[in-house]
């Protein structure tokens, strides 16, 4: 998976279209950044912008967006019912697959020192990008709003993080952080009573309900000796919740925000409303994701739900985001998209790479007169059928009648299956890129002896890459043999012969990968820089044939028996 982080930048201005069409603009000029959503409003005067990409090119589209609202929004005129202080008001990132909160943090920090330095504005970094405690709340660091920047600027407790300590009357100030990802979440009652829903949102919120005397509802307030209310915490950490009516629908809904959804994931919050609806006498139907959601989320929820069925969670992404959408009711109200409505997916390369193509499409392609895919994809995806092998025999005799105390240790085997022929899949395409790399280099022009260098290095590069997607397919392929070996001893002995096609699948990927290597070893100078991959490939595919034929042996042996 790619890293990928999404920013959300809050810009102070909501009715100028042609201003806020000049903000995304920018953005979108950074290659490999998607714009998801542009939500202005008109009252609060301030437009919410979501784009996602690398972390690299966020940072630019960040800071090109920033440097532009300096240029076209001025913060003395601005006037709107939102709180802001500066023409970029805040700007958070928010980590979405493949990359942690610190790696996040850090490329928000980067952010915001440029900003400071070389935009000349007063920049806060709050939440996980603070650098003390009280800048980790946003209103604090927003308090005063741009009238009161002037004299806060002033204050030893209150200088900026970067940029100067000086007010910059026509951008104000910047709040720049990291923060987890936030999910707007509805879950829909057989109900139209919004006094249910709202006990229901009090039972399960982290702010819970204020503490009575007597009576929940009409009884004395109880409060603390500083004379604050005393709450009663609801069960659900990182959740805000509230009940309402929609009139569109004829339903109640539970409105929730999961503002940290690794403490209370989607389908914990659902589970705990489905909980505390039926103590109330009323039923959930399903639910509803405004927005979008980060891949992993969708998976966590459909293996959760195919853990509690004792199903294995080894089966293709595709199908446990099934299970996701159809055990939260994810279409009850409207159809559910997988393709629109996860993060990642929007971001897929829509060309059509070899592994997106029909089994005869594949064939075609190999037999024609393009050199590419050859022997190192075909390896590839070799392995990448010896691996699906070793997957389906976990995930068939997870649900073999008299096996079912075992599901969980089959499931688990199915998983890691999963994650080899995965991978090998990747490797199918990346090879063939490989191949065209060096294609690409050699056409480099060779005229002058700076073109010479530089076509020199460029050749040198693209043939370590080649070298090392081969050695790469070899260990992967090698390793889903664990898989593969743990199936033809314990699995589903009427899936023994498969074990064993498996077996010679991922043999044959190893030994065709290993020849990709050694004929692209030949092109490469430094041998020196290689030899460590070239003894590893050596004794990889010795390693190779020595459990390929024991697997063999295991099978056959099964089989006599069997007659």
């Amino acid at each position: 998976m790619k890293q990928l982080i999404e920013c959300v930048p809050n810009f102070s201005e909501g009715r100028d279209h042609a201003i806020i069409k000049q903000l995304t603009d920018v953005i979108e000029s950074v290659q490999g950044i998607r714009l998801l959503n542009v939500d202005p409003g008109y009252a609060t005067n301030r437009t919410v912008v979501t784009f996602v990409g690398e972390p690299a090119m966020v940072v630019e589209a960040a800071f090109r967006a920033i440097q532009r609202a300096s240029e076209i929004i001025d913060m003395c005129h601005h006037k709107g019912e939102h709180p802001r202080f500066g023409a970029t008001d805040v700007c958070p990132f928010v980590p979405v697959s493949d990359i942690s909160m610190e790696e996040t943090v850090k490329y928000a920090r980067i952010l915001a020192k440029r900003v400071g330095e070389e935009l000349e504005i007063p920049v806060y970094c709050y939440e996980f990008a603070a650098f003390e405690e009280k800048r980790r709340s946003l209103a604090n660091c927003r308090a005063g709003e741009y009238e009161g920047l002037a004299e806060k600027l002033q204050s030893s407790d209150w200088q900026p993080d970067f940029g100067p300590a000086k007010f910059n009357e026509r951008s104000g100030a910047a709040a720049i952080g990291a923060r987890n990802f936030l999910i707007a979440y509805n879950v829909n009652l057989n109900t139209s009573s919004v006094r249910l829903a709202n006990s229901i949102a009090f039972d399960v919120r982290e702010a819970g309900r204020i503490k009575r005397e007597g009576d929940p509802v009409t009884g004395k307030i109880v409060k603390d000796e500083h004379g604050e209310p005393v709450r009663i915490p609801g069960t659900l950490k990182k959740v805000r919740a509230i009940g309402w009516y929609i009139r569109e629908y004829g339903i109640a809904q539970i409105s929730m925000n999961l503002v940290d959804i690794n403490t209370t994931p989607v389908h914990m919050a659902f589970d705990e409303v489905c909980e505390r609806a039926r103590v109330r006498g009323i039923r959930v139907t399903g639910s509803e994701l405004i927005g979008m959601i980060p891949l992993q989320a969708m998976l966590d929820a459909g293996k959760y739900f195919l853990r509690k069925q004792h199903r294995s969670v080894g089966i293709p992404d595709h199908e446990i985001i099934h299970i996701a959408v159809k055990s939260l009711g994810l279409d009850e109200l409207t159809p559910f998209d997988p393709g629109k409505r996860i993060i990642e997916y929007l971001l897929e390369n829509k060309n059509t790479p070899l592994i997106n193509m029909t089994l005869t499409g594949f064939s075609r392609e190999t037999a024609s007169d393009s050199p590419a895919p050859g022997g190192g994809s075909v390896a590839a995806y070799v392995g990448a059928l010896g691996a699906s092998l070793g997957t389906m025999i976990a995930n068939l005799t997870s649900q073999k009648r008299g096996w079912d105390s075992r599901w969980e240790e089959y499931s688990e085997w199915a998983e890691k299956g999963k994650e080899y022929y995965e991978a090998l899949l990747n490797l199918v395409d990346q090879d063939t890129d490989a191949f065209n790399q060096i294609m690409n280099a050699f056409q480099l022009p060779k005229e002058t002896s700076g073109e010479k260098i530089v076509r020199k290095n460029a050749i040198q590069t693209a043939t370590l890459n080649a070298i090392e997607i081969p050695f790469r397919v070899m260990q992967t392929a090698f390793q889903s043999m664990e898989v593969i070996q743990a199936m033809a001893e314990t699995g589903n002995p009427n899936s023994i012969t498969d074990a064993g096609v498996g077996a010679l699948c991922a043999a044959t990927a190893v030994s065709g990968a290993y020849l990709n290597v050694l004929v692209n070893a030949t092109g490469f100078d430094d041998k020196e820089a290689i030899r460590q991959i070239l003894s590893e490939a050596e004794a990889l595919e010795i390693q190779t044939k020595e459990k390929c034929r024991l697997i063999q042996k295991l099978v056959v042996e099964k089989i006599s028996q069997g007659k």
